[in-house]
């Protein structure tokens, strides 16, 4: 079993859950986290990521594209589970410059140490994302299994915001994506995820240091920030809900996504660890199943018991996908992977948590005004 551990992003909403199951295994734990505002709010050391893993853990405070603060987090450790990254797909289209020094950067720089300097490193997991596959993988009736291209705004400002067949342009159908399926995605953050888990294979092979990534779904859970209006459309909803504002639903509101919770994502990251027979796979975590966004929001609103409106309001983002769920047969099948929570049952869960929690400011229309001065929200 690998003992020492190093997490980076380890204070984050998927990272610190990770942190505290490897403790509770008696595996020492390493987290280097910046604390970033965004996540962790005006007074990061007092918020309840941080302090849930908070003398548990050995932390350090700083970033992944610190060169010195870098090496001495890795000192003594076993294993990398990278997930430092700046997150949410919206953003990534006008912070083109932060998101690929941090993502990709940050994963150069961990490489090029591991490269350049005797470690004990052995294996190193780093965070994908659903995202790098783009709109995923559909079939066509007559042109068969396909992978469609982003959309375009000329359709979508129309109010056609069906994927359709890159080959007749006909409507295609979804189906599971798995890991086989090609790699296309439409935004920035999921250009960088991609050379992220790309990076870490090429370089841990020609290392022999094992390597495995994660193509995380949507993530959701107790914990996840109520405070970051860019990520996380649970607790962006959660947020408004509670103070009764308005729910603007993007396009039609059938688009669709695949849940999955926290634990259950946890808990397949950890299988990865001591796996021997992992080392270059990639996989997919998430549940199989996909829920529309409109039946996110009203099961939302009925459990906080909200005087919101839900508007369908056929705004849209560039950069966007229309659908996507995934195939997890080999999750399931190479590391003995099987979600526990059902989109119900985490929910509930989820809810009954944020219930516990102190209301944040809304600010999930600045985050939109902010694209839309853009250019990048219709």
């Amino acid at each position: 079993m690998l003992k020492n551990i190093l997490i980076t992003g380890g204070a984050g909403f998927i990272g610190s859950n990770i942190a505290l199951k490897l403790v509770s295994q008696g595996r020492t734990v390493t987290v280097l986290d910046n604390l970033t505002k965004q996540i962790h709010g005006e007074q990061p050391e007092e918020s309840q990521l941080y302090c849930s893993i908070k003398d548990k853990v050995h932390f350090i405070r700083g970033s992944v594209t610190d060169r010195v603060v870098f090496k001495k987090a890795l000192e003594g450790q076993e294993a990398v589970i990278h997930l430092a990254a700046e997150t949410g797909t919206g953003q990534s289209m006008y912070e083109i410059e932060k998101y690929c020094s941090t993502n990709i950067g940050g994963t150069a720089l961990l490489l090029d140490i591991l490269a350049n300097k005797k470690t004990s490193v052995k294996k190193v997991i780093v965070a994908e994302s659903r995202a790098i596959y783009g709109e995923g993988k559909y079939e066509c009736n007559d042109c068969g299994i396909v992978y469609p291209l982003a959309r375009t705004e000329k359709d979508m400002l129309a109010g056609d915001f069906r994927v359709k067949c890159p080959n007749c342009n006909k409507p295609v159908k979804l189906v599971a994506t798995d890991e086989e399926s090609k790699l296309h995605p439409t935004s920035v953050y999921g250009i960088t995820k991609q050379m992220q888990g790309q990076l870490v294979h090429c370089v841990c092979q020609a290392l022999g240091i094992a390597s495995v990534s994660f193509r995380y779904q949507n993530v959701y859970g107790p914990g996840q920030s109520l405070k970051n209006p860019y990520t996380g459309i649970l607790s962006i909803f959660s947020n408004s809900l509670r103070q009764n504002h308005d729910i603007n639903i993007f396009e039609d509101g059938t688009e669709s996504r695949d849940f999955v919770y926290i634990d259950d994502v946890a808990d397949a990251t950890i299988l990865a660890i001591d796996n021997r027979k992992c080392s270059g796979l990639a996989f997919n975590v998430g549940t199989g199943t996909s829920v529309d966004v409109v039946t996110v929001a009203n099961k939302l609103k009925e459990f906080y018991k909200s005087n919101s409106q839900i508007k369908v309001s056929g705004n849209f983002r560039l950069g966007d996908i229309r659908h996507n769920f995934a195939d997890i047969t080999l999750a399931k099948k190479v590391l003995g992977y099987e979600p526990k929570y059902n989109f119900e049952r985490g929910l509930a869960k989820f809810c009954d948590w944020v219930l516990t929690q102190p209301v944040e400011q809304d600010n999930y229309k600045k985050s939109l005004d902010e694209m839309k001065k853009k250019g990048l929200y219709k």
